[in-house]
């Protein structure tokens, strides 16, 4: 039976994963897959050095280093829910990228290295979860091996990120004695059954926590910690739907993602506890999902997803309505309209064709229609999404070609790697030199990477003497003016055409403020 748009929006569950590197966030991305029934063997992390790399990982500076630099879009259906999954970049020098991902979702799920607790990158990851009210759920991974103990694991989440745990399985021991989850929910005790490396693991329920079995298979006094654990998690408060909305409660959950210990359980709660589309802000109004007409965002460009093709994708929030394939579109940006033909869903390398997506969906359009993350898609109205900012850069090189004959292909290399957010592309009011900007070294070895295997373009980057960067606006048209025919030696304009002052350090912009009191300098600029 046919569900109605409206149903079908009610079962999308739009997440993304967050965590510090190494807690094994795309190890768990690749378990979730499996046990949705997306790929039939995992590529655990530990595997990239033979001749299999993680599904969801695709840049070759990503299989290289074992790191997720680039946001992979995953959707695949799960106990009658469709589920579109984000792997957010999981190294701290694209927080830019991340921040762009979690404005496309409804709730996240923070992985946690279950012996380190919250480190700084979970830290500042929650910090914009929170500025956005985005509803977390927690799972402490790598429980096979020691970590923390579990009531002092949720005393550091609950005390770095003031946000109340409260547990939806419980452990059976840590490291080598690590024998499975209590399920809370469910009321059992749930064991693990090594099967062929890679594939799911079997498992064995024992209902009753009295059971003279539970005796038999772990020994009568880790049965019996068990039990007194669990009477002192009786006093906690109760999950609280409404406290999880506004972000105030976490759900938890213990588990180990490469040996597939507790992933299940994770699964079959968060498509459950987890909201359905939500309600997106622009400069006019609230947009709503189960509005009957079609609307979305790009929040993300990804390009030579196909090298053969040296394709550019636009991938896409919808926020209402329902997309059919060669349905019209109003691109609101530019005040023209165009027929979407092969709008396309990702199972990480693998698309195939949509034929029709619903509010909560991830589709990826080819940006022939020149798209850039923040445009509006509608059917026919002016709406302008909010919340999508771009951050001024802290680290900035001059790109120096190797190759002479190249210079047409690195410009167009570092306008397209700069339209989809690796970095910031500068060119100066006077002069020929472009600058990138970026957040973080990683970023440069990931553009110059990709330039030469998606480009054919061999290129180093120069250090050069620069600290800062600010967008200048002002309200006074002249004052502005003024500003550029006294500092054009410092000003560039950004990929969107955007002026922006470039100094050697911050006392030299701070000194710049304040000497131009009618100059307005921004750190942040609203894509």
């Amino acid at each position: 039976m046919s569900l109605s748009p409206q149903q079908e929006i009610n079962r999308r569950r739009t997440f993304a994963i967050i965590s510090h590197p190494d807690a094994g966030k795309t190890t768990i991305t690749e378990k979730l897959l499996l046990f949705g029934g997306a790929i039939q063997m995992a590529g655990a992390v530990r595997g990239r050095r033979n001749d299999r790399s993680t599904t969801s990982d695709f840049l070759k500076v990503e299989q290289e280093r074992g790191i997720s630099v680039s946001s992979a879009v995953m959707s695949f259906d799960y106990k009658e829910r469709a589920v579109n999954l984000l792997d957010t970049p999981g190294h701290e020098d694209f927080s830019e990228d991340t921040y762009r991902v979690l404005t496309a979702v409804d709730s996240a799920l923070m992985v946690l290295d279950a012996a380190k607790g919250v480190e700084t990158r979970t830290q500042a990851l929650m910090d914009v979860c929170r500025l956005r009210t985005t509803p977390v759920v927690s799972f402490a991974n790598k429980m096979d091996r020691e970590a923390l103990d579990p009531f002092e694991l949720m005393e550091n989440v609950e005390e770095k990120l003031k946000i109340s745990c409260i547990p939806f399985t419980w452990p059976i021991g840590m490291g080598r004695t690590f024998e499975g989850v209590y399920d809370l929910r469910n009321k059992r005790v749930v064991f693990y059954q090594p099967t062929e490396r890679g594939k799911a693991n079997a498992q064995v329920y024992i209902e009753n926590l009295e059971d003279g079995t539970l005796d038999d298979l772990i020994g009568k006094g880790k049965a019996d910690t068990l039990r007194e654990e669990l009477e002192l998690l009786e006093v906690l408060d109760p999950f609280d739907p409404d406290a999880f909305a506004r972000g105030e409660q976490s759900p938890f959950f213990f588990g180990s993602a490469i040996n597939n210990f507790g992933v299940r359980e994770l699964l079959d709660a968060f498509v459950d506890i987890a909201p359905m589309p939500q309600s997106r802000s622009t400069l006019t109004r609230e947009v709503e999902p189960h509005e009957e007409k079609f609307s979305g965002f790009v929040f993300k460009i990804q390009a030579n997803l196909d090298k053969a093709h040296h394709d550019r994708m636009a991938f896409v929030r919808i926020t209402s309505g329902r997309y059919e394939r060669r349905m019209k579109l109003r691109h609101v940006r530019l005040g023209r309209d165009f027929s979407v033909k092969n709008a396309t869903t990702f199972l990480a390398q693998d698309r195939v064709v949509t034929e029709e997506a619903f509010a909560g969906d991830i589709i990826g359009l080819h940006t022939h229609s020149g798209l850039k993350v923040g445009d509006a898609l509608t059917q026919g109205e002016e709406l302008k999404f909010t919340g999508i900012p771009a951050f001024a850069p802290e680290l900035f090189r001059r790109a120096r070609l190797l190759d002479p004959m190249k210079s047409k292909s690195l410009v167009k290399g570092l306008e397209q790697l700069s339209e989809e957010g690796a970095a910031q592309l500068f060119r100066p009011l006077e002069g020929a030199d472009y600058i990138l900007g970026a957040l973080g070294d990683l970023q440069f070895d990931v553009i110059r990477s990709r330039l030469e295997a998606e480009y054919k373009v061999r290129a180093i980057f120069e250090t050069v003497p620069l600290g800062a960067a600010r967008w200048v606006t002002a309200e006074d048209p002249e004052a502005l003016e003024k500003f550029k025919r006294e500092n054009r030696h410092r000003l560039f304009t950004d990929i969107a055409g955007n002026l922006t002052y470039l100094v050697q350090s911050q006392w030299a912009l701070d000194y710049a403020a304040q000497q131009n009191p009618e100059i307005n300098f921004h750190a942040t600029m609203e894509i």
